[in-house]
């Protein structure tokens, strides 16, 4: 370097992909830890995956402790082994940064029930989804690194709409099994809503 010259301001520098996805990670376990609201997650996944530079990246790390301190902190909420959620003639939903259980059971009878694991937290490689529909609704959303199977559910006078497929690109998760029956019902899977993660995919390959 020639006598004079200055480095370059490390904030001021070319963020990479692997710069990015460290910072969304991160981001997804403060949203599971509860330091960060649905909303707030959403609003720094979109400015983390668009970052340009290493200052860019910080703002959004600022306010959240260091990866060493996170680490030793102990869980508040703990991943429970079942999850039961039940709607008669109404609406239910289960979304933002909830913790996802080991296994999960949904029964509707005329009513609707709304899935959401865009943003939840996952500490395990797999769910078990036990679903009792009846003249109801199951909406299942995922994100593409999370992979659905619904082989062990039987269907009558009903309907299964599987519109998503994980992304052989990215690391895969979670698997949800999906078991049970579908009575005068329908259950769909989908994928979360356009923008945030159709901009993750459409990231050209490092």
């Amino acid at each position: 370097m020639a006598d004079g010259e200055m480095l370059p301001d490390r904030r001021e520098l070319r963020a990479s992909h692997d710069d990015r996805d460290r910072v969304v990670e991160r981001l997804r376990v403060a949203a599971g830890d509860g330091r960060l609201t649905a909303q707030e997650l959403d609003e720094r996944l979109e400015t983390a995956l668009t970052a340009r530079t290493y200052g860019e990246l910080e703002v959004l790390l600022r306010d959240l402790p260091a990866e060493s301190a996170a680490a030793t902190v102990t869980p508040t909420a703990p991943v429970k082994d079942l999850v039961r959620l039940q709607a008669t003639s109404g609406n239910l939903e289960r979304g933002g940064p909830w913790a996802v259980p080991r296994r999960l059971e949904v029964e509707t009878t005329s009513g609707n029930v709304l899935i959401d694991l865009t943003t939840a937290a996952i500490s395990h490689p797999e769910l078990d989804l036990a679903i009792s529909v009846r003249s109801g609704n199951v909406r299942l959303v995922v994100p593409p690194d999370v992979m659905v199977d619904v082989d062990a559910v039987s269907v009558r006078s009903g309907s299964i709409r599987h519109r998503v497929h994980p992304d052989p690109a990215l690391p895969r998760r979670l698997t949800v099994t999906m078991s049970g029956s579908v009575r005068s019902g329908n259950v769909v899977i989908r994928g979360p809503r356009r923008g945030l993660w159709a901009r993750l995919l459409r990231r050209p390959p490092k």
